[in-house]
């Protein structure tokens, strides 16, 4: 077989060569891809024989864009959307359940295909111009490192396959990342040139973020516990920051440092530090800003956690969410508020104070005012508790729409 070199303006050929089940080599981003029709069985037979491919590897399809997914896969969760909307073109190959129209060897008998969507301009033209989808695994003999340039591939393949077609040089020089979304939680089956930060950090923006905030006894606990009820995730800043004190010793470092003598053996004596903030505004307003940035460290890193697990809601649930700055990063932000007398009986009962203690806490907190300024939403909590469930899933279906 006499082997062509394909360039930039005889595609064409290269097009006609892969709709008649013909094998060619073809570039992407990250390596170079030995390619056939991913719709016909034999061609897909050839790419296991001429790569020397284990037969139970399943291979993935190149596609020309995003709306592939509904071609050639059932049950795509929106995540997967997302994530082919921000990285495709790219080096990310998406896994999910498969249409029957794919053919078996190409999934190796399993029930899902990978996705990808190369960032090489004669890739993509071709894919557009051939109209069928490219098995193409990486065009070396298995074992062999993976070709970047077209001469690479020519010595591996010269003779054995129909054309190469010579996109230059491969920028990234790493295989695709591999993430499997036909189920959860969601998996890296390979790292690749695209990092799983990267994919995490991504998926975590798709979340519904919303921030619970407003004075305390005002009964954002019901809040929270609807939330959960929906499957979401809640995170306490509170809870959050207490675990650090127990954890982080970056943090309590910090602390040790800007406040002498408040961490002894590894602890934080939190009434020495209390002594110290209180007596000093300029002392407070350091230790928040302190607090405030591990804190949404964390809140951050188990959001891309809960993400990649296939969550779609979460609620962070912080009376300083606005001061913190966490609100910004919320989809919305509801404050729930509650009469003063409402606040001072549920502390009381709640935290056993006496009726001075409780309105000393009510006194120093923020009036309803700030809150209704700062919050996109506010709902109020000192009626019956059916009337505000309702009332708070109603906001929730409302703000799931935006």
């Amino acid at each position: 077989m006499k082997t062509q070199w394909i360039q930039e303006d005889n595609l064409t050929i290269a097009a006609g060569l892969l709709r008649e089940g013909e094998l060619a080599a073809v570039p992407t981003e990250t390596v170079y891809g030995l390619a056939g029709n991913g719709l016909d069985e034999k061609a897909v037979e050839e790419i296991y024989e001429v790569k020397g491919r284990p037969a139970v590897k399943p291979l993935s399809l190149m596609v020309p864009g995003r709306e592939a997914m509904d071609s050639y896969c059932e049950d795509v969760p929106p995540q997967a959307r997302f994530l082919a909307e921000r990285f495709w073109p790219g080096p990310l190959t998406i896994v999910l359940k498969a249409k029957g129209l794919v053919p078996a060897i190409v999934r190796a008998g399993g029930e899902t295909v990978g996705l990808r969507c190369p960032d090489h301009p004669l890739t993509l033209r071709l894919l557009r111009e051939a109209g069928v989808p490219f098995a193409a695994p990486s065009a070396n003999p298995s074992g062999e490192p993976s070709p970047k340039t077209a001469e690479e591939v020519a010595r591996y393949f010269d003779g054995q396959i129909a054309a190469i077609v010579d996109g230059g040089p491969c920028g990234l020089g790493r295989e695709s990342t591999l993430l499997d979304m036909s189920r959860t939680p969601y998996r890296i089956l390979r790292q690749g040139a695209l990092p799983e930060a990267e994919i995490a950090a991504a998926l975590a923006e798709k979340l519904k973020l919303i921030g619970i905030t407003g004075p305390s006894g005002s009964g954002k606990t019901s809040a929270l516990k609807e939330i959960e009820r929906q499957g979401g995730l809640v995170l306490d800043c509170d809870a959050v920051y207490h675990e650090l004190l127990e954890s982080d010793e970056e943090l309590l470092e910090e602390l040790s440092d800007a406040f002498p003598g408040t961490v002894k053996d590894g602890c934080l004596d939190r009434a020495a530090l209390a002594r110290i903030v209180f007596a000093d505004p300029a002392a407070l307003r350091a230790l928040n800003a302190l607090t405030h940035r591990h804190i949404s460290a964390e809140i951050e890193r188990r959001l891309r956690a809960w993400a990649m697990a296939g969550g779609t809601l979460a609620a962070v649930d912080a009376i300083e969410l606005i001061g913190s700055g966490l609100a910004a990063r919320c989809t919305a932000t509801v404050a729930v508020l509650a009469e003063k007398e409402t606040r001072i009986q549920r502390i009381m009962v709640r935290d056993r104070l006496s009726r001075e203690d409780a309105e000393r806490r009510v006194k120093a907190q923020q009036s309803d005012e700030y809150f209704i300024e700062n919050c996109d939403y506010c709902l109020r909590n000192d009626g019956e508790q059916s009337s505000f469930i309702h009332a708070f899933q109603r906001l929730l279906k409302e703000i799931a729409h935006e």
